[in-house]
């Protein structure tokens, strides 16, 4: 599996328009081959900043399945807009610590 990142902050004053067009957005992002959940949390410290986690079956379902369908247009006009500035995107890999104990390299 792989966890896709972003630090999205929003421009001020747009936190709950942007909250609803991401809930517009959602079944967008779901129908995508390889899509396996995703969460949009609030930052407690900065009321326009927001984390989003998106988890993969690959980078591939995510930059070649998503991006490059229809969908992710829509996906961007509902979005994009709304980003200042325009995030970062990251992809993570299998945990290498969890719950404080190390997962062995090659481990599962």
């Amino acid at each position: 599996m792989t966890v896709e990142l972003a630090i999205l902050s929003v421009r001020p004053g747009q936190g709950a328009a942007f909250e609803r067009a991401m809930t517009e957005a959602t079944p967008l992002i779901a129908a995508t081959p390889g899509f396996q959940g995703m969460e949009l949390r609030p930052c407690l410290e900065a009321t326009d900043r927001y984390l989003l986690l998106v988890r993969w079956r690959s980078v591939e379902d995510h930059e070649v399945g998503f991006r490059g369908s229809d969908r992710y247009a829509r996906w961007k006009a509902l979005l994009h807009h709304f980003y200042e500035p325009f995030p970062t995107v990251e992809h993570y890999g299998a945990p290498v610590v969890e719950a404080g104990v190390a997962t062995p390299p090659g481990a599962s």
